[in-house]
């Protein structure tokens, strides 16, 4: 998630009033973030974002929140937009490569070396974030006064335009870019295929940009007072018009006035950037319900303005006036999250104890978690596998009988191809990885396979020393059938996988539960094992069900 780093007293500064640091350590999470650690005293701060409000991703987002979520100027914060005059071109031959751009104009910004940082940090994290590492977005912020408009985006051939691009000292053409410059070749891949690429020229042919790559030395912000051209560029017309509103507002935060550009887009010219907000109206009794408490209309409106919105009430009907940086309103239950937001999560519920809850364990875990008890006290280790597997160590390696297994359609490699049918071949696949560690190795583990496309659970315990027998397993498999409380029978099993006359089938109410015996040489040998293995395996299904009623 997005972290924002900051200086307290200049969060104070833009909130307007000095909120002690420990309040904000408290009530900065309530709106949705983990604060991290900060020590007392000190002035710096670090705030990690969820990401669905990217308009926090910078100290002067957090701070125009924080002012009405803290009751400091409750409601939207609205803007006033004059209108530059200036004039922006959208050439159709861009419609095929990044069809989206808009722009706009903040001006008398006062820009500190902190303030640029932040700016830097706010335009990166949006590009990682809802800009999808600029594949869904790009973000230009430029001096305007180094430039002259009107301005034009479109396509230019990879030799035809030169410009000496950011943290270079030479002038390059795009295609050297793309070859020779760090943040060239980290993007090239977003470009690929084009014989043409996307460049923002001013009226004398000079680059701001080239789109979504890097911009051009020219423009660079510095600090000091500027007035500042913001483009987006995009395949996403909504997303791109929620970083230009978010970038601007958030200079705007810093005493910067938003002016209009005029964009001629073929036959459609509109100005941009448009702060209009949107509108949602909702029930209050239906938000009531959703969330378990009582506001009515006019708490519903209180919570809603705590939020940072405008409201308007008509019967049970409420009206948000939702802010055009906020892109994650997009359903009424958006809009319930932010009442119970604004209206505080510490406030839900009350205190709880175990004696209240209705749940439980189930049969199943219960059962298992006995099991485990009885392997332990065995001197078993319990592990934990894949239910990945592949065909020829289930059954052309193991001897095991075949089964139809649910097969991966576009396996990775060649060890999962399938899913398991038998548990046995992923121990073996432990002690495999293990045979250089000291004897005797004793694992088990009470896990899942996958049989006629159900989840089935099973015990398998697997032990591997210099010398092993069948009557160390079959006093294993005994003793945890005894802790079981079944009745049992056993017979003799002649599966390939064990050694001749070493290998026995458990059966109980006439059915086979499982299987206990010697592993054969052969069987050890393609496992790539070097000691003897003895091993059970016993289906755990029947027994739950019969024991502790149906689960299945």
């Amino acid at each position: 998630m997005p972290v924002i780093n900051f200086k307290y007293s200049d969060l104070c500064t833009m909130l307007g009033e000095d909120v002690p640091q420990e309040t904000l350590i408290q009530r900065i999470p309530m709106i949705g973030a983990d604060m991290h650690e900060t020590e007392g005293d000190c002035d710096d701060m670090s705030v990690e974002f969820f990401p669905d409000r990217p308009d926090l991703y910078s100290v002067e987002g957090l701070a125009r929140a924080l002012r009405a979520f803290l009751d400091i100027e409750p409601g939207m914060r609205r803007y006033d937009v004059g209108d530059s005059g200036i004039e922006v071109t959208v050439d159709p031959s861009v419609k095929s490569v990044r069809p989206y751009f808009l722009c706009g104009v903040v001006r008398d910004v006062e820009i500190s070396d902190e303030f640029l940082r932040s700016i830097m940090e706010m335009q990166e994290k949006l590009h990682i974030t809802i800009g999808r590492k600029r594949s869904k977005l790009a973000i230009g912020i430029h001096d305007l006064n180094k430039v002259e408009p009107p301005f034009i985006y479109r396509l230019a051939e990879p030799h035809s335009v030169r410009f000496v691009p950011l943290a270079m000292d030479r002038e390059m053409d795009l295609a050297e870019i793309l070859r020779e410059n760090e943040k060239g070749r980290d993007y090239a891949h977003l470009l690929d295929g084009l014989d043409e690429y996307p460049v923002i020229l001013d009226r004398n042919g000079d680059v701001l940009s080239f789109p979504p790559i890097i911009n051009g030395v020219l423009t660079t912000v510095t600090t000091g007072r500027h007035d500042l051209f913001i483009d987006v560029t995009g395949n996403d017309r909504k997303a791109v018009k929620g970083a230009l509103d978010i970038v601007a507002t958030a200079l705007a935060e810093r005493g910067g006035r938003i002016e209009t550009v005029i964009m001629h887009d073929g036959d459609e010219t509109f100005l941009s950037p448009d702060l209009t907000p949107s509108r949602r109206t909702i029930s209050a009794e239906e938000c009531d319900r959703f969330l378990g408490i009582h506001l009515g209309p006019e708490g519903v409106s209180e919570c809603l303005r705590r939020m940072g919105m405008d409201t308007e009430c008509d019967g049970d009907a409420v009206t948000a006036i939702i802010p055009p940086v906020r892109l994650d309103i997009m359903h009424d239950v958006d809009v319930f999250e932010d009442v119970a937001t604004g209206y505080g999560f510490d406030r839900f519920g009350g205190p709880y104890t175990l004696e209240q809850t209705t749940g439980g364990l189930s049969p199943l875990t219960t059962f298992s978690e006995d099991i485990r008890d009885v392997m332990v006290g065995l001197g078993f280790t319990e592990v934990t596998t894949l239910t990945l597997s592949n065909e020829r160590e289930e059954f052309e390696i193991s001897g095991l009988p075949r089964l139809d297994v649910v097969k991966v359609l576009n396996p990775i490699t060649e060890d999962h191809t399938c899913l398991r049918p038998y548990l046995m071949p992923s121990l073996v696949r432990i002690l495999r990885h293990n045979k250089h560690r000291d004897l005797p190795q004793r694992i088990f583990e009470i896990g899942f396979v996958v049989r006629d496309e159900l989840t089935k659970p099973r015990l398998c315990a697997m032990s591997t020393a210099s010398k092993t027998s069948f009557t160390e397993i079959k006093s294993l498999t005994e003793s945890v059938l005894r802790e079981m409380g079944i009745e049992y029978q056993l017979e003799p099993c002649n599966l390939p996988t064990f050694v001749p006359g070493r290998g026995a089938t458990v059966k109980w109410n006439g059915k086979d539960i499982g299987m206990f015996g010697e592993m054969a040489p052969s069987v050890v040998v393609g496992y790539e094992i070097t000691h003897p293995i003895i091993f059970m395996e016993i289906d755990l299904e029947p027994i739950v069900a019969e024991k502790r009623g149906t689960l299945f």
